[in-house]
């Protein structure tokens, strides 16, 4: 179920950007902070030094299929914006999703066991 919306105004970037926090990886940065919705919200972010359209494309394409994935586990009323990184253009989806198990995970907003019942 996709539970989440994709962000595209930059006041809603940018606030993300100064009120969130943040943590990395070396294929991501995550940025998030907390919303007064009941979904989750997310922004990609690519730039120029991912390589040329096309790289940026497949980076935000794989972003967006592993974030997709990962939505049901985390706990919703979230906003998040999604770097890229160079390294972003050449991993599978699925890796790019247990990097962001992985941060979800150190960030503390993946749903308990309990929650899952």
């Amino acid at each position: 179920m996709n539970d989440f919306i994709m962000l595209n105004e930059n006041r809603d970037f940018r606030r993300i950007y100064n009120r969130g926090k943040s943590f990395v990886s070396p294929a991501l940065v995550v940025y998030y902070t907390k919303n007064r919705a009941g979904f989750c919200r997310l922004g990609i972010t690519t730039s120029k030094k991912i390589g040329c359209a096309v790289k940026r494309n497949r980076a935000k394409r794989v972003i967006k299929e592993a974030f997709r994935k990962c939505v049901g586990n985390v706990n919703a009323g979230y906003d998040f914006v999604i770097v890229a990184r160079t390294k972003t253009a050449y991993i599978k989806s699925t890796e790019a999703e247990s990097v962001l198990l992985k941060l979800f995970e150190k960030a503390g907003i993946l749903k308990n066991e309990a929650d899952n019942d």
